[in-house]
Formats: structure tokens, C-alpha cells, sequence
């Protein structure tokens, strides 16, 4: 992957593939500092977002990285910096991901301040329009079936490239106007040597549980379950023929 360019501004140093004025930094940073809400949406994550516009970039998505578990009541939002930020692993990994033809918002750039504890965001593309695929699950499930086959395509191409996306469920995946998706979220995601069956295994579960945990029409999992299965069944008779 081509090497990003690091910018610094006013103690924030960013990072992006493609040329940062200041003036954007600086407009970016103003968002940084406002007190962004926890999203309220079902399955929404715990990191809080902003939307908003940026000049010469248009409807972006800014994400800050909060802590989980018991560590969140000692450091809500920093990070001991050991090596790259959560924010450029997560940045580098979308990148990744859409050459493999995953679909995902495009990664605009990242951003940290502090050192060695540090703060950090993440800035995407807005996708215009959007609901989740949990969202649209509660008022609108023959729209919902009718996409299922992108979903299923989406993920199985996750486990033929192995990848490990830790929390993938229908909160994670955006569906916008016209029934494209897209899977977010990729913090702490990372490619693998385990077993395509075992990564089979693992998103089932995971996907099933989160139905389950929210109260979900029960046809998100079933539509998945078995069509990863028919995907999975498929890819492995193509792999011993040849």
C-alpha cells in the first residue's frame, strides 16, 4: 500500500492518502473537539460519530475511538501509543479490504493527538441515505430479503479472504438508497491463518447471537445461515474438483 502522508496541525497529526490543506485540518479538528453523541441507532457501537461536511470533501463521518470494558471507567478515550494508532490500522485495513473487492465507505484519512497516551479519529466517506441493515430489518423486511444475496456475497468474500471482522451483525452492515451495502467498523479486524471453516463457524454464530440478543426478525439469520452454507458448500466442491 502507498505510503500515507503525515500532515501536522495545532498538535493534531493527520494522516491520508490523498493531500490535506490546512484548512481542512483545521475544520476537521473544530469537529474533533465538540462532544459527539453515542449512537442510539439498534446495534448502534459505542464509538460516537459526527456527520458533517467538509470543504473540498464533501459529507464525511467522523469517528472517535473509545475504550471498552472495565478499562472505560479508568481512560475513556486514549490509547497508549506502541507502534501505528488504532485509527491508521483501522484506515490501512479499509483500504485493503476494497481492493479485495469488499464493499465499505471509503477511508478518507485518520487523525491522533497525544504521545504516549493518545487520542484518536477516523474519517470516511458519508454513504448518503443510509440505514442499517437492523434498522431497516424492523419497518421494511421485503426490502430486507430482497438484499440478503449482497450481504451473504459480502461476507463469504470476507472468509475467502480470511479476514476476521471481530464484530460484524446487522448493525455493521449500511444499506443505502439504491440497495447497495456496506460493511463498517473494521477496528481490531485483521486478516488470518484460521481455517475458512472455522471463520464460517465464528460469523454465523456471532450474527445469530446479535439477532437473537435484539429481538430480530428471525429471517436476517436464517437467510445468512443457510446461504453461507450453500456459498460455502459451493466454493469447497469447486476446490477439490480442481
Amino acid at each position: 500500500m502507498q505510503m500515507s502522508l503525515i500532515k501536522k496541525c495545532l498538535h493534531y497529526h493527520f494522516g491520508s492518502l490523498r493531500h490535506l490543506t490546512d484548512d481542512q485540518c483545521k475544520e476537521l479538528l473544530t469537529h474533533f473537539r465538540t462532544q459527539s453523541p453515542t449512537g442510539a441507532s439498534i446495534l448502534g457501537g459505542r464509538a460516537p460519530v459526527i456527520t458533517t461536511a467538509i470543504t473540498g470533501l464533501g459529507p464525511v463521518v467522523i469517528k472517535q475511538y473509545l475504550r471498552g470494558g472495565l478499562m472505560r471507567f479508568f481512560i475513556k478515550n486514549r490509547y497508549f501509543k506502541c507502534g501505528k494508532t488504532r485509527s491508521q490500522v483501522e484506515y490501512e485495513l479499509m483500504h485493503k479490504i476494497r481492493r479485495l473487492g469488499i464493499c465499505t465507505p471509503e477511508p478518507i484519512a485518520y487523525a491522533y493527538r497525544g504521545f504516549p497516551l493518545y487520542l484518536a479519529w477516523l474519517i470516511t466517506r458519508k454513504i448518503k441515505r443510509a440505514s442499517t441493515l437492523a434498522e431497516l430489518s424492523r419497518h421494511d423486511i421485503n426490502r430486507v430479503t430482497s438484499i440478503m444475496g449482497k450481504v451473504i456475497e459480502q461476507i463469504a468474500r470476507l472468509i475467502e479472504c480470511r479476514f476476521r471482522h471481530v464484530d460484524l451483525h446487522p448493525g455493521n452492515i449500511l444499506v443505502d438508497s439504491d440497495n447497495n451495502i456496506y460493511i463498517i467498523d473494521f477496528d481490531k479486524g485483521y486478516f488470518s491463518s484460521t481455517r475458512r471453516e472455522k471463520l464460517y463457524e465464528i460469523y454465523c454464530k456471532r450474527w445469530q447471537r446479535s439477532v437473537i440478543k435484539h429481538r430480530l426478525p428471525a429471517i436476517l439469520d436464517e437467510m445468512l445461515q443457510k446461504g453461507l452454507h450453500q456459498n460455502f458448500e459451493s466454493c469447497n466442491q469447486g476446490r477439490v474438483s480442481s
